[in-house]
């Protein structure tokens, strides 16, 4: 997905900006945000069901021999669809988009960003597959910044994206965050680092 060495550039940015303020940035990159296993059954099973309609209009084939064909159709189909690329070409834009956001909100309670001692853990997911990028910010923060701010910052990694630069489009995502959380939630005499600062990867 991304090398040690890139790991290690977004690692390092993400405390340097933590120098700055007492929030989190924690940022997980996932390969894609479902695995949509569903996916391929539900269509070989809707080309099975439509299958037996020309065969009983069109030809003389018994009910049993059709029933047969309709099943060899639904287990080829099946596994055909089952090819990864196919798989994904197959699931509509908005059900991939509403994957990955909900990919992110789980990913949000599951690295501890919601047990910050001040509420100002902020989450940068993305989502290579589906190409969805989303920030999300607790409470201790997220009331005090519109929410234009993080879509401006999501717009530009994912132009950044676009173009090739996805490495320097975190990079850019992570201190941009940073300087908001320094804004409204600067640095405690006794701030402790809460959560690590490693890029989290999911397959």
């Amino acid at each position: 997905m991304i090398s040690a060495e890139e790991q290690a550039r977004l690692a390092s940015a993400i405390s340097d900006v933590e120098d700055d303020t007492s929030g989190e940035v924690v940022l997980v990159i996932a390969e894609q945000a479902d695995h949509y296993r569903a996916v391929p059954l539900l269509w070989a099973f809707l080309a099975a069901l439509v299958t037996p309609w020309p065969l009983i209009w069109l030809t003389a084939i018994g009910t049993s021999r059709i029933f047969l064909i309709q099943l060899a159709v639904a287990l080829v189909l099946s596994l055909v669809f089952s090819w990864p690329p196919l798989r994904f070409a197959l699931v509509p834009r908005s059900i991939r988009h509403a994957q990955a956001h909900e990919a992110a909100a789980r990913e949000f309670l599951r690295r501890g960003l919601t047990r910050t001692r001040e509420k100002t853990g902020v989450l940068i997911y993305l989502a290579l597959a589906e190409r969805h990028a989303e920030i999300l910010a607790d409470t201790g923060i997220a009331d005090r910044v519109d929410p234009g701010i993080w879509a401006g910052i999501v717009a530009e990694l994912t132009g950044a994206i676009r173009e090739g630069r996805m490495i320097e489009g975190l990079e850019q995502a992570v201190r941009r965050t940073g300087a908001i959380l320094a804004e409204h939630a600067p640095p405690r005499l006794d701030d402790v680092d809460e959560l690590p600062n490693k890029v989290i990867l999911l397959d």
